[in-house]
């Protein structure tokens, strides 16, 4: 595969540590250049806390208190302010695109510009100058236009908390340089079903023609958020799992903006990421990596890792499922008597079963177990496709294998090598790509032995192997998520 005729250029946006010469990656009958830059987010959180050379902005998982040199009145002050929490802008979860813009994204109402070709912070963007939300997801959907389809919460709208759903055109620049969230147009909204109590999501699913919204049993207690400062919380403590619950599937026309009226619910579980979604004669099915309850999280507090680094093991946690829902959305619910499955395709096991209230209750079709940060060749997002790729979390957080799953057979390919740790695999198609697996995937890989210092993988996609790595003498953290972008020059 010939890497450098695609002008193929790999931007690790992060908060890494250091800016670092070019270094050079062999390739078969020739020679690449991979350049690494790495610098710190500059976001206002960053300042602040630089300033005072200490944590005085809470986190997810950190709460900051007030400083113990101030005075009775300026600590009672300080608790005040944070009835309404003022949610970082630290953003470390994702890189994503509006208009020709690239943002630094978490999962608050402040997104972070950066330059892709210097990495530096342009602006700090807020979401609540343009449309009313509190929290808004890093895993928007990109359209064939270059549109951006992204969702968000609203927690003290007059009308009371809501989801919303919103699109930002593609040609959203303007000649006095806006932020392109300016244009951005509302789809619809979604009332929350216990207003006290509104579901957390990290992401959502797209097809040709809906949006795919789960609204789980794991969920934001406002009263704890609003008296988190004062209970000395952290905003992570304010998510509960209610394993009695149900689970709401939503479909929302793309175009219209309506919700499809038929309730489709299924058991409790914890969902982080979709993988993929689409429509197949008649059914809307779309795939998510499920977690059975929501202790993945608790594994990555600091005083859980740290009795992992004495026990000299780790935290057992439940196994992800790669798991596969459908609904029938053509299905005629007058016609048919209650405990009927409503599902037709015959390439699945999963179910929609007909209640006597005229409800679809779900049962998903178990794909794989043990993988986690799901991606695909985008070019079959919202398109019926038969791979991803994901990273395998095996009964524990550290991930030290990335496997390419196929759909239709239900086998995997794995790379794994002694003392490293791949971050999420990025799949990035072959310029003359035929197939769904033409390309390569990349994974920026760490490891704990000093001998061996960080680099570049370039897999196959197809076959799996190793085409090439680029090595580099520099600390690199391990990520999250990644973002390919081609080089347009």
């Amino acid at each position: 595969m010939d890497l450098a005729s695609s002008q193929w250029e790999r931007h690790l946006m992060n908060t890494g540590l250091m800016e670092c010469p070019s270094f050079t990656v062999s390739l078969s009958r020739m020679v690449g250049k991979v350049h690494y830059r790495s610098k710190f987010l500059k976001s206002e959180t960053y300042k602040k806390n630089i300033a005072a050379n200490r944590i005085v902005v809470t986190e997810f998982g950190t709460i900051a208190f007030p400083d113990p040199c101030k005075n009775i009145f300026s600590k009672a002050f300080t608790y005040l302010l944070n009835t309404i929490p003022n949610f970082t802008d630290n953003n470390i979860v994702n890189i994503i695109r509006y208009g020709e813009d690239y943002y630094a994204s978490s999962e608050i109402n402040y997104i972070n510009e950066i330059n892709t070709s210097t990495l530096e912070t342009v602006r700090r963007v807020n979401y609540r100058n343009h449309i009313a939300l509190n929290l808004a997801t890093a895993h928007p959907h990109y359209d064939e236009e270059g549109n951006t389809y992204n969702m968000g919460t609203s927690i003290m709208g007059l009308t009371g908390p809501k989801y919303v759903i919103f699109k930002v055109p593609a040609s959203a620049a303007d000649k006095e340089k806006n932020p392109p969230l300016k244009n951005l147009k509302e789809i619809c909204s979604i009332p929350v079903r216990s207003s006290l109590y509104p579901s957390y999501f990290h992401s959502f699913g797209m097809t040709e023609n809906y949006i795919v919204f789960v609204e789980q049993a794991f969920k934001l207690d406002i009263i704890r958020l609003a008296t988190a400062y004062f209970r000395g919380e952290t905003w992570g403590k304010c998510l509960k799992y209610d394993q009695d619950d149900v689970t709401l599937f939503h479909l929302i026309d793309r175009k219209t903006g309506k919700a499809v009226s038929t309730k489709f619910y299924g058991d409790a579980f914890v969902v982080f990421h979709h993988i993929n979604a689409y429509e197949d004669n008649g059914h809307v099915v779309f795939d998510l990596i499920t977690h059975k309850d929501s202790s993945l999280y608790d594994m990555f507090y600091m005083e859980n890792l740290r009795q992992d680094i004495l026990r000299g093991t780790s935290k057992i946690a439940p196994s992800p499922l790669s798991q596969r829902f459908v609904i029938p959305i053509n299905a005629d619910l007058k016609e048919v008597p209650t405990g009927t499955n409503l599902v037709k395709l015959e390439d699945t096991s999963a179910t929609a079963v007909l209640q006597k209230d005229g409800s679809l209750y779900l049962t998903p079709d178990t794909l794989f177990e043990g993988v986690e940060l799901p991606g695909v060749n985008y070019k079959y997002n919202t398109m019926k496709y038969r791979y991803f790729y994901g990273s395998k979390m095996e009964w524990s957080p550290k991930i030290t294998k990335i496997t390419k799953l196929d759909i239709v057979t239900r086998t995997y390919m794995e790379w794994t090598e002694e003392d490293c740790y791949p971050s999420e695999p990025v799949f990035v198609a072959s310029p003359d790509a035929v197939d769904e697996d033409d390309g390569v995937i990349l994974s920026s890989v760490v490891s704990l032995n000093l001998k061996k210092p960080p680099f570049m993988l370039v897999l196959d996609a197809k076959t799996f192997k190793e085409i090439a790595r680029a090595s580099i003498n520099a600390s690199v953290h391990l990520d999250l998520h990644g973002l390919f972008i081609h080089d347009k020059s």
